[in-house]
C-alpha cells in the first residue's frame, strides 16, 4: 500500500460554524481534537474570519485545515476538514447547512432571525453532521425532521413536495384514528 493514501473516513467534518459580520460566534460545533480547548477555537475562527471576510473564494486552506465558507448579509457558514478532504463533500455538507438555516428563517438568513431561531438551527446542524460523520445532505430531509411542518410555511411558499408530505401526513393520521376507533 502507497504511504502517501490515507485510508478512507467516514469522519469527515471536523468543524462547522456560523459567525457573525464582526467574527463573532454564534453557532460552533467541532468534532475533534485539532483544537482542544475553547480559547484555541476562538482564536482559529477568529483567523479563518479574518482571512475570508473579504475575500470572494469559497475554499480557503488554513493551518493544514480545508474550509469552505458563504457569506450572506451578515453571516458566514464554514464547514472545516482535513488538508486531505474532498472540497465537493465539505460544499454538499455547506449548501445543506444554508439550505437548511435558509428554509428554517423563511428565506431570511440573517443574525437576527437566526438568534431567533437558534434552537432549530442547533437541531439542523446536529441532523447534518453527527461526530464528525456526514448524516444528511439533503436540507428537505433536515427540515422535515427537526419539526419545521408544511403546516407551518405559507402556501404560496410550499414545494410541491412540502404540500404533498403534509396531505400524507394528514391522511396517514386520519387512517391512524380510524384504524384505533374500529379496533376498540
Amino acid at each position: 500500500m502507497d504511504a502517501s493514501v490515507l485510508p478512507a473516513s467516514l469522519y469527515t467534518v471536523k468543524a462547522i460554524a456560523i459567525l457573525d459580520n464582526d467574527g463573532e460566534r454564534i453557532i460552533s460545533k467541532y468534532y475533534d481534537d485539532t483544537y482542544p480547548t475553547q480559547k484555541e477555537q476562538k482564536a482559529f475562527e477568529k483567523n479563518l474570519f479574518s482571512k475570508t471576510h473579504r475575500a470572494n473564494a469559497e475554499i480557503i486552506m488554513l493551518e493544514g485545515l480545508t474550509c469552505v465558507y458563504r457569506s450572506n448579509v451578515d453571516l458566514y457558514f464554514y464547514v472545516i476538514g482535513s488538508s486531505q478532504e474532498n472540497e465537493l463533500i465539505l460544499v454538499s455538507v455547506l449548501n445543506c447547512l444554508y439550505d437548511s438555516i435558509s428554509q428554517i428563517l423563511r428565506k431570511n438568513v440573517e443574525k437576527r432571525a437566526l438568534l431567533d431561531h437558534l434552537d432549530a438551527a442547533f437541531l439542523a446542524v446536529d441532523e447534518i453532521v453527527d461526530g464528525g460523520i456526514i448524516l444528511e445532505s439533503d436540507y428537505n430531509n433536515v427540515v422535515q425532521r427537526i419539526a419545521v411542518r408544511g403546516d407551518d410555511i405559507p402556501i404560496n411558499e410550499q414545494t410541491v413536495a412540502q404540500t404533498i408530505t403534509s396531505k400524507l401526513q394528514v391522511l396517514q393520521s386520519a387512517r391512524d384514528q380510524l384504524k384505533w376507533s374500529l379496533l376498540k
